[in-house]
């Protein structure tokens, strides 16, 4: 298995861009890369576990599954009250959410057999046009939800006190392009860095050896994820905070 890996990870000149297209869709002509394909199976198991557990809700769970998901919720929401307040996390717990399932198992996904070489399979996380797609989202829904909130009262923060507006406001501005897009930059690093250790890891050493590392990146991915959802509930505090 590592010889076949250095095979397939070999040439990485011109062809790169190429082989990266798993497939392309006929008639229109699109290409599909294997981020895609991944981010599309990490989107269906979703929507399949969600189905199965709430198909046949019950007011008092009568299946284990029912009660994960239930006490999963619960667990969200309480924790992102003690951030913004439980009004806000039940407002915000759709997103928050999704947020953090979805990037814990763009994480994980990097750990399948693979992962990275087959083609149809890579870690959308390890790709920074992902994670930037994700800042973009933060970035959009953070202003979104301080300006529907406060008005233009949100923006008082970048020009307090007045007579320092004219240096203030560029640097806040700054600020809230800069803020979501480093969390970007940290989650693509870490997870292109931990998919590199664990294959170079895997090339140089028996099979057996190697589960230290793959257990510190399980625990790396899950960390990484909640520190991206937690930094955003902040981001959303903070835009909702009222001034006193």
């Amino acid at each position: 298995m590592p010889f076949w890996l250095l095979a397939a990870h070999g040439g990485e000149g011109a062809g790169a861009a190429a082989r990266d297209v798993f497939f392309t869709i006929p008639v229109v002509g699109l290409k599909v890369t294997s981020i895609q394909t991944t981010m599309w199976g990490i989107m269906l198991v979703v929507l399949v576990v969600a189905w199965l557990g709430t198909r046949r809700l019950e007011r008092v769970p009568r299946t284990r599954f029912q009660a994960f998901l239930e006490l999963t919720v619960d667990g969200f929401e309480t924790f992102f009250a003690s951030i913004i307040g439980r009004e806000n996390a039940r407002a915000f717990l759709p997103f928050l959410g999704s947020l953090f399932i979805f990037i814990l198992l763009s994480n994980y996904s990097g750990l399948l057999p693979g992962a990275g070489h087959v083609p149809g399979l890579t870690a959308p996380t390890s790709n920074w046009g992902v994670t930037a797609g994700l800042a973009s989202v933060v970035f959009v829904t953070v202003q979104y939800v301080g300006i529907k909130r406060r008005g233009l009262r949100y923006f008082k923060h970048m020009v307090d006190p007045w007579f320092l507006a004219p240096l203030l406001l560029p640097l806040g501005i700054i600020e809230e392009f800069v803020r979501p897009f480093a969390l970007s930059l940290r989650l693509v690093a870490n997870i292109f860095g931990g998919e590199t250790v664990v294959l170079a890891v895997l090339m140089a050493v028996p099979w057996f050896l190697p589960v230290v590392p793959l257990l510190l990146e399980v625990l790396f991915g899950a960390i990484q994820a909640f520190i991206f959802t937690f930094l955003t509930a902040i981001y959303l505090a903070t835009a909702v905070a009222e001034e006193h």
